[in-house]
């Protein structure tokens, strides 16, 4: 694995094995934005759709947990240790556009 996670491109280095847990996941949402669908196109009660918007929305809030503590934990990190303070900046934008 490169210890380096992270570049000068903004561009991020996971591994395989994160990779396809990620990935994992996303084909999870996937399916349930399918379901989705299909639910409105069978007319299905809208307290059932919005119980499965619920299940997917907290689907996506959990991986964008997974993402922002590794995020943190190395790219963040990494940029501070190498005295990169700017990138304080760009870590408070992105809690605010996730607000």
């Amino acid at each position: 694995m490169n210890n380096k996670c992270c570049d000068s491109k903004k561009k991020t280095y996971r591994s395989e094995e994160e990779k396809k847990y990620l990935t994992k996941r996303l084909n999870i949402i996937e399916g349930q934005v399918r379901g989705l669908k299909q639910m409105i196109e069978d007319d299905r009660y809208c307290d059932d759709v919005l119980t499965q918007m619920l299940a997917v929305n907290k689907a996506l809030e959990s991986l964008e947990n997974v993402i922002l503590e590794k995020h943190l934990e190395r790219c963040i990190s990494n940029q501070i240790k190498e005295g990169n303070t700017e990138v304080t900046e760009e870590i408070m934008n992105l809690f605010k556009k996730m607000r």
